[in-house]
């Protein structure tokens, strides 16, 4: 099974976004639950494009939060790299 660690970077994404969308007490817990398949699915999610190439996606807890990670096959680990709010403009999954 693959390890999951989750970047400071990330983190801090995850706590922005629970202050700027009201988002509930027990949303590190419900994150943490979206990303429990990645430790035996580590390419379960979609691949992105463009500057985002070689990151994968999957969705949080909720439809509009975007989990970006990397698969890294020789270590076998998966970083949560970013959480972002995929209806932003500036999301790694809108148009570039």
């Amino acid at each position: 099974m693959a390890r999951v660690v989750v970047t400071p970077t990330a983190v801090d994404d995850l706590d922005r976004l629970v202050r700027t969308h009201s988002l509930p007490s027990d949303t590190r817990a419900r994150v943490r639950r979206s990303l429990e398949p990645l430790a035996r699915f580590p390419r379960l999610g979609a691949p992105l494009e463009g500057r985002w190439a070689g990151f994968r996606f999957i969705l949080g807890p909720w439809r509009w939060m975007v989990v970006v990670y990397v698969y890294d096959e020789d270590d076998d680990r998966v970083a949560i790299v970013t959480i972002q709010d995929g209806r932003a403009s500036r999301s790694p999954t809108g148009a570039a």
